[in-house]
């Protein structure tokens, strides 16, 4: 799924060409990528994290942007915002379990 996937999911969430059920399970089997620069170790890194970052495509930014938008409800948004982070626990399972990082 690519960062124009997840948009065309949540249009047709909208349109009610998928269902929230639908658009949550393709959510939750997807590779997301990070969309946050890591948590800052000096006030330099901090101050340099100050400018706000664009988009990441295919990133949780674009659930949340939607939702910014108006285009999810709090419901739509809490359920995908779940399935998001059930894909994110998983990976982090497999890699932990496969050694990745190590």
């Amino acid at each position: 799924m690519s960062g124009s996937d997840v948009a065309e999911c949540i249009a047709a969430l909208r349109a009610g060409w998928m269902s929230l059920d639908e658009v949550a399970e393709r959510f939750r089997r997807r590779t997301w990528p990070p969309a946050r620069r890591p948590v800052p170790t000096s006030h330099a890194e901090m101050a340099q994290q100050q400018d706000v970052e664009p988009d990441i495509p295919g990133s949780f930014d674009e659930v949340t942007a939607a939702y910014d938008r108006g285009d999810l409800t709090s419901h739509e948004y809490r359920v995908l915002s779940d399935a998001v982070a059930a894909a994110i626990n998983a990976a982090a399972l497999t890699d932990r379990d496969e050694g990745v990082g190590e």
